[in-house]
């Protein structure tokens, strides 16, 4: 039976700066040849802001792709001619969190029980799907719901002393909780609107459904998780806080149950998204025959500037730019003169660097922003990579490495999460950073120290060499104004949990799915909404085999 209406995803539209969207329709009508009246259906897909010429004098715009709904039967010559261009293309078909076919071993009449690991976005995004197709789901979080949560934040602050269950890489919502926010992938997945429409059911902007560069920030995320957790909660997910997973209970390749640090859970299958710091829980799982297998993973350090600085390389004196707001950047040096590559990497406009930990001695910085981005500051991470055989054999040599600088740094900074920090320029040029080190964000403050020479000499020599050609492109940024702090080194996993191409399963498990960051398939929010939502739907078409 052929569809009442078809999308047609237009691509390319010019939007000059204040100009409103509404001016997007005629243009998209008129690329395919149709009136306005006939438009059955509207909508913003992409939105990215283009200021490439502006020194040539070109006005800096922003650039679209929309989808245009129409009856299925309309076509004109000027439709014909652009799909063969290629300025037009069939929009994909709307996907959806649950599959329409679900396996038969899940419509019996008890529920099968499945287990969720993790509350970040590969454990939200696995739960939500197996409770929308019937599934009894229990979600456990070894960290604290959210309001719990800030204030075990508030005392490490406080006091210097973190907390190892609840800080701000454990606990509701994930590391990502206390991030920019960050919404923007480098894929185009039919997965990502479903998902992205759940956030703003609970509180985010609309725009996020189209901004190439969404971002919700820290203080809308704090708002947008309870109202995320009720919207779980109505699907029928158990959450169960300040509950630590300690082991597999297993029967012929089956999890049967997980025991955790309040008793027993019971389960048909178990979805594992620990997140990208569960160090302990990777080690607890690899002694019970949990494959690990090393992998490439990313190293550096925080740089902050003035955000007035950025601002002025990127929006110069244009004021339709400034009014936009804080500036932000993506920079990129390629490989060469014996150095690995390096690029900037979770960058925080008007943002501020925090202390990353959960255990007492180790230092890692991140970065965070609220959604106005108020802070005077600017702070991005500058990494290089680094794989196997770069750190040494075994799964969890990337994992060492990571403690042992991490334990460096803490150190070097005074051993009570001051960071140890370095000017930009004096990084660059091998020497101490003498006299008053600098204003910054972050909140337990700074000490000089050379951290050139707390690096791996790699790792030195990359950024460095991306120092000097980031000044290419914002005058300042190799200067005395850039401070470096650190260490950045959690910004992806050193390791990974082997799967299944097609089942996503682990190997010699028959009801066990790794998802996320923690298992090394994601690094970002949604890329990690996406991994665990993929994972369920994996074991909804799958079923759960074996039932107790």
């Amino acid at each position: 039976m052929q569809p009442e209406t078809v999308t047609w995803r237009v691509f390319d539209l010019d939007l000059a700066l204040g100009e409103p969207e509404q001016a997007l329709r005629a243009r998209a009508c008129a690329r395919l040849g149709v009136a306005q009246e006939e438009l059955r259906g509207f909508r913003l897909s992409r939105k990215s802001l283009d200021v490439r010429g502006r020194r040539r004098g070109r006005a800096p715009r922003y650039v679209v792709t929309a989808d245009l709904m129409l009856a299925s039967g309309r076509r004109s010559d000027r439709l014909a001619r652009a799909l063969r261009s290629g300025e037009v293309a069939r929009a994909p078909e709307p996907a959806r969190l649950v599959p329409h076919e679900v396996h038969a071993s899940l419509r019996g009449s008890r529920a099968a029980r499945a287990v969720v690991v993790g509350s970040g976005p590969a454990g939200l995004f696995a739960a939500l799907p197996l409770a929308l197709a019937g599934l009894e789901v229990t979600l456990i979080e070894r960290g604290a719901r959210l309001d719990r949560r800030s204030k075990a934040l508030a005392r490490f602050h406080r006091t210097r002393r973190p907390d190892p269950e609840s800080n701000l890489l454990f606990g509701e919502g994930g590391a990502g909780t206390y991030s920019d926010g960050k919404l923007y992938t480098r894929v185009d997945d039919p997965l990502e609107v479903p998902i992205l429409e759940q956030l703003v059911a609970a509180g985010a902007r609309p725009e996020i459904l189209y901004d190439s560069r969404a971002h919700v920030g820290t203080d809308r995320l704090h708002r947008l998780l309870p109202r995320l957790r009720a919207r779980l909660e109505a699907a029928g997910v158990r959450f169960a806080w300040d509950t630590r997973l300690e082991a597999l209970l297993c029967e012929g390749g089956l999890v049967r149950a997980v025991r955790t640090s309040a008793g027993e859970i019971p389960c048909d299958a178990l979805v594992l998204a620990v997140g990208h710091s569960a160090r302990d829980t990777w080690r607890a799982l690899s002694a019970q025959g949990l494959a690990f297998e090393a992998r490439a993973f990313q190293l550096g350090l925080r740089v902050e500037h003035p955000q007035e600085l950025v601002d002025a390389a990127r929006f110069g004196a244009v004021p339709e730019l400034r009014a936009l707001g804080a500036a932000s950047y993506n920079l990129v040096c390629k490989a060469g003169d014996g150095a690995p590559a390096a690029h900037s990497f979770c960058m925080c406009p008007g943002g501020r660097i925090v202390a990353s930990v959960n255990e007492p001695g180790l230092l890692c910085t991140n970065g965070m922003s609220n959604s106005t981005h108020s802070s005077p500051y600017a702070n991005a991470a500058v990494v290089t990579t680094l794989r196997p055989q770069d750190f040494g054999p075994g799964p969890f040599a990337g994992v060492e490495l990571q403690r042992e600088l991490e334990a460096r740094f803490f150190q070097a900074g005074g051993a009570d999460y001051t960071a140890p920090a370095q000017r930009v320029a004096d990084f660059v040029a091998g020497r101490e950073s003498g006299g008053e080190i600098g204003p910054t964000s972050y909140v337990f403050g700074t000490r000089a120290a050379r951290l050139d020479l707390l690096l791996p000499d790699a790792v030195r020599r990359a950024l460095a060499r991306a120092f000097e050609r980031f000044e290419r492109a914002i005058p300042g940024f190799a200067g005395e104004r850039g401070l470096l702090v650190g260490l950045e080194s959690r910004s992806s996993t050193p390791l990974c949990i082997p799967r299944a191409r097609d089942t996503r399963r682990a190997p010699g498990f028959a009801n066990l799915y790794p998802a996320g960051e923690g298992a090394g398939y994601a690094g970002g929010i949604v890329s990690a909404a996406l991994d665990g939502a993929k994972s369920a739907r994996a074991l909804l078409a799958l079923g759960v085999g074996a039932r107790a």
